[in-house]
């Protein structure tokens, strides 16, 4: 949407084809500054070229800016509804939380014993105002920064999405040809014809209207009975941006390979990988990143380092989203942990609610380690989102360019590490603001072909960027979102070498756990998956102590 956004403020016409309808990503992301400062950009451009009566506004008739909403000095953050903000019946807040606490847990073994680092470094400085000038186009400096805000990500796609609903109704309801056209609930032809080559080597676009149905519990996209196809003709320029594991870029020969990293543990490069689960409680984390590291020993007493990160949203009781690694030799099959008998069908019901109750005990278990709230009472919060399992593979395309008129972007071009929300900020920060510079050359007289080609290239530059920063995440201790700065605070405290790697697994044969799929849309859409309470207190003091040195408590 950003890259319509920017196409539009260029003064050229663009087209979203999305195959869900409202944006529902229920995520918590960690926001660098510089998203503040684009959304100003945006607002300023297109002021100057429409005018106020051609952009929209909200219920008050007042000019709907996008960097207002997503942040401003003179409101304030709590608890949102989205909608209510952006149509300005809500006009005291705003849409993302400050970052005030920043917080690392330290928990790996020193000299063969437990030990503990607390280490609270300062949160960064909030800017009062967007300034262009402040956009930053190297990528790697944007990442290697600090994040400043936090938001829910569907809110901040809702905020993209109604501000360009409201672009397409201004120019319907005038007579004229809107600057932007939305089909929701849409996707490329099914039958092969919906992305078709033409002579000269751009693509043709052909779209179908979907219908969502649940059928035998399994959510399904039909083509729409009745309905008919719409060409979309054959655009200057086409993105496909879909997310991981991209069918639509494959049918033009678009190929991905996984990122191998070496480590610096004298086991050579392998793949860059891991294995998380993810929930989101009703807990009041506030305006909090909190990272911790732990060591945690295999059988044979080898070990491994796991990570683990809590996000919550400025004045929100109801946003703690949350993710723990799970160790290569950490095994949730129920059968391997004799939790049901050998002979037990993977496909029963039995099985199945073995596993959950193992996945669920993990998870409480690790997340009360970062959290500092008991099992016990973890138990009894309500959980909107999880516990859910996935794989975390890094992967690359070898080109971004997969038409003559087309390229491939996002999480379908290439994916980082999930704990420092890089991959989302590279999509828009980094790939977004390349659409921008790709207008600005063709309003320079650029040809086309020479605009495709840089764009391309630069899109795989930010992807490399972000994997340079996501390799951190595997094997060093210092978290990549807190800033090199605050990074190197932490190492100090910590009075372990910075430079010191953890043992990466040699295997070169292993499996994913799991699917690289964390995000099933059926999951976002149940009112609770495990209900109870919500926390709306501060989160306990951080125990000075390690977990292992702690005396046993009694059980609730």
């Amino acid at each position: 949407m950003l890259a319509m956004l920017w196409a539009i403020a260029m003064g050229h016409r663009a087209v979203g084809v999305d195959l869900r309808g409202d944006p529902f990503l229920g995520v918590h992301w960690n926001i660098r500054e510089d998203m503040y400062h684009q959304l100003g950009l945006i607002d300023k451009m297109m002021l100057d070229r429409y005018g106020r009566d051609n952009l929209p506004k909200r219920l008050d008739g007042s000019l709907l800016s996008l960097a207002d909403l997503f942040y401003h000095p003179m409101t304030k953050s709590r608890d949102i509804i989205p909608g209510a903000i952006i149509e300005g019946y809500e006009k005291e807040l705003h849409m993302v939380g400050e970052i005030h606490n920043i917080e690392y847990i330290d928990d790996r073994w020193k000299d063969g014993q437990p030990h503990r680092t607390v280490t609270t470094v300062p949160p960064p400085n909030i800017p009062e105002h967007p300034c262009p000038t402040k956009i930053r186009t190297n990528l790697r400096e944007v990442l290697d920064g600090p994040s400043t805000f936090q938001a829910a990500a569907f809110s901040i796609q809702l905020l993209l999405r109604r501000y360009l609903e409201a672009l397409e109704k201004i120019d319907l309801n005038a007579g004229r040809t809107p600057r932007c056209r939305l089909f929701t609930k849409h996707r490329v032809v099914q039958d092969g014809s919906g992305l078709m080559h033409r002579p000269c080597g751009r693509i043709q676009i052909r779209i179908e209207e979907v219908t969502e149905v649940q059928y035998h519990n399994d959510l399904q996209r039909i083509r729409t009975p009745g309905s008919d196809c719409i060409d979309l003709g054959v655009p200057e320029l086409f993105s496909i941006a879909t997310g991981i594991g991209c069918n639509e870029a494959e049918q033009l020969g678009f190929q991905q390979h996984d990122v191998e990293v070496d480590h610096g543990d004298g086991q050579g490069a392998k793949v860059a990988q891991a294995d998380f689960v993810a929930g989101q409680f009703n807990i009041l984390v506030d305006g909090r990143l909190r990272r911790r590291i732990a060591s945690e020993f295999d059988k044979h007493g080898n070990e491994s380092w796991v990570r683990q990160i809590a996000v919550g949203h400025e004045g929100d009781p109801r946003v703690s989203w949350l993710i723990v690694e799970v160790p290569e030799f950490v095994s949730l099959c129920p059968i391997e942990r004799g939790l049901i008998g050998t002979n037990t069908s993977k496909g029963s019901a039995e099985y199945f609610a073995a596993y959950q109750i193992l996945l669920y005990d993990y998870y409480i278990s690790q997340a009360a380690l970062i959290l500092e709230i008991s099992p016990d009472e973890l138990r009894r919060v309500a959980m909107v989102y999880g516990p859910k399992p996935f794989s975390l593979v890094e992967r690359i395309g070898t080109d971004a360019r997969i038409a003559t008129n087309g390229v491939v972007a996002g999480d379908s071009f290439g994916n980082g590490h999930f704990l420092h929300s890089a991959g989302a900020m590279c999509g828009m920060l980094g790939h977004g603001y390349r659409f921008m510079e790709y207008w600005q050359r063709r309003a320079a007289s650029h040809c086309a072909e020479s605009s495709v080609r840089l764009l391309a290239d630069r899109i795989k530059a930010d992807t490399e960027a972000l994997l340079e920063v996501s390799a951190k995440e595997f094997s060093q201790a210092i978290p990549s979102n807190f800033g090199s700065e605050r990074g190197r605070k932490v190492a100090t405290a910590s009075g372990i070498a910075e430079e010191k790697r953890a043992k990466v697994s040699a295997k070169t044969d292993r499996g994913r756990q799991w699917d690289q799929a964390p995000l099933n849309p059926t999951d976002w859409r149940r009112v609770f998956m495990r209900n109870g309470r919500t926390w709306s207190d501060k989160l306990p003091q951080i125990d000075d102590r390690h977990p292992a040195s702690r005396p046993a408590k009694a059980r609730l």
